[in-house]
């Protein structure tokens, strides 16, 4: 999971970048870049946090350009290393650069029919390599000189074809405009948004509508599954859908990734966790828990928490304080420093937990190392009983769709009962969300469950999960 900006303005873009890509660092944490372009691409990047990565001003005085790209990156494929991060860029045909989030499942086979049949190279182990040059062999194959915009349309559509996968990209085409495409099923977020000015209307496209706020960009709407959009020079907007299959957006970007204050296919994040969090109320009565509070496990899980509580008619209390200065753990890069992300991150408020039932609201339980450490701290403080409450039905399944969810052993759900693993994390209950109750939420936008139920929109071979599991395995090698 990854986090994506892309402009066309009136105006020198990278401050513009840097502030959107500050709004989406919640989306990844490992490495940071931008590419501008005037006249040649100008790129900045490097591993860690957008303000460390752009802390020398006159370096970022030289990303000219009124059109640029940017990335954060929270790799799941590939090493976390300076040669992995984004964007990457091409120089011919006319020269692309390119970002995206998502993850590229035929890697290991598009990586192979694009040296064998396009004699190309990659020179690192990130998939958007992969797309850049599918998309540029595409071009390649168009008259350049008499290229039209239904030429770059057909290039895309072919790419899309080649590709599979969860994806949304945005790509500078140099000289010619800002390109932004989704993969045909609409799994990724991209929202794209507009800006009146003097000079003229700018574009913008990003991973969450929350960061267009921040530049001070209007949304117009999402990108629609597999919807191609391209914005010329001129700032004459073309839209077009060549390759679509059914939706089924990424619901894991309302229960954890999507920042509170963002609106996805005109949801808003805040209010689906409310609702979520209601209906899960039905699934806790019918367990005849008493919980004389609810809590929440800071910050992704609040409105979940509200939800149920308002719903249950329990008092909500704060019982966790959280210290803002430490990453997510959920994306950390491997088990030890996730371990030790919790441990800096949480404190029990040992007057709101002592004596009391408490239920404990978090928006999943993936591997468990957050629960376990929850529930021994919460009893160290003095509570009475601990009801451990996932926002989420339980994860049993490897998200092949850029979550860092791929190794199946590592889910603590995996061949296991709700019983025994309230037992392994210490807790004396624990109640799941209910997959049903989650759809039905969700009947008005068709949504990628695969985690929770195992139906992969795109379909899934043995040989895909066995490539996916290897490469995050030699990833998690490289990081310890």
């Amino acid at each position: 999971m990854c986090g994506i900006i892309g402009i066309l303005g009136h105006h020198q873009v990278a401050e513009d970048l840097i502030y959107g890509l500050n709004s989406i660092q919640h989306r990844g944490q490992d490495a940071a870049g931008i590419v501008a372009f005037d006249e040649t691409f100008r790129m900045m990047k490097g591993l860690g946090l957008v303000n460390r990565v752009f802390e020398d001003e006159e370096a970022v005085s030289r990303l000219r350009g009124r059109l640029g790209i940017g990335h954060v990156r929270y790799s799941t494929i590939g090493a976390n290393e300076v040669l992995d991060a984004q964007p990457f860029f091409v120089n011919y045909p006319f020269g692309l650069a390119m970002a995206h989030n998502g993850n590229v499942n035929n890697f290991r086979s598009l990586r192979r029919s694009l040296y064998e049949d396009d004699h190309r190279l990659l020179d690192s182990s990130c998939d958007v390599e992969l797309i850049l040059y599918a998309l540029a062999s595409e071009l390649e194959k168009k008259d350049l000189k008499h290229f039209t915009n239904e030429d770059l349309f057909d290039a895309v559509e072919a790419t899309q074809r080649r590709v599979e996968g969860a994806y949304s990209t945005i790509t500078i085409v140099a000289n010619r405009g800002l390109l932004a495409f989704a993969d045909p099923y609409g799994i990724r977020p991209l929202v794209f948004g507009k800006k009146t000015t003097k000079e003229g209307t700018c574009y913008a496209f990003a991973s969450e509508s929350a960061c267009l706020d921040y530049i001070g960009f209007e949304v117009i709407r999402d990108l629609e599954p597999g919807e191609v959009i391209f914005i010329d020079m001129d700032q004459k907007v073309h839209s077009q859908i060549r390759y679509r299959k059914r939706q089924a957006f990424c619901v894991f970007e309302y229960i954890y990734f999507a920042r509170e204050d963002s609106r996805i296919h005109k949801r808003g994040v805040a209010h689906e966790r409310v609702r979520m969090g209601k209906a899960l109320a039905r699934r806790f009565r019918q367990t005849g828990l008493q919980p004389d509070i609810v809590i929440d496990v800071p910050s992704s899980a609040y409105f979940f928490a509200s939800g149920l509580a308002e719903e249950l008619g329990i008092p909500y209390r704060r019982g966790l304080s959280k210290n803002n200065h430490v990453g997510r753990s959920f994306i950390s890069p491997n088990q030890a420093e996730r371990e030790k992300v919790v441990r800096l991150k949480l404190n029990p408020l040992k007057d709101v937990v002592r004596g009391r039932k408490i239920a404990v609201v978090d928006d999943s339980i993936v591997r468990g190392t957050t629960s376990r450490h929850l529930v021994r701290l919460l009893r160290e403080a003095g509570a009475k009983e601990i009801y451990m409450v996932s926002a989420s039905p339980p994860i049993r399944h490897p998200c092949i769709y850029g979550i860092d969810m791929s190794i199946k052993r590592e889910m603590i759900a995996t061949g296991l009962s709700v019983k025994e693993i309230s037992k392994k994390i210490g807790a004396d209950a624990l109640v799941y969300q209910r997959l049903s109750d989650l759809r039905r939420l969700y009947r008005g936008l068709p949504i990628c469950d695969a985690c929770f139920s195992g139906e992969y929109p795109t379909g899934a071979t043995g040989e895909v999960f066995k490539e996916i599991e290897m490469e995050r395995e030699c990833s998690n090698n490289k990081k310890k």
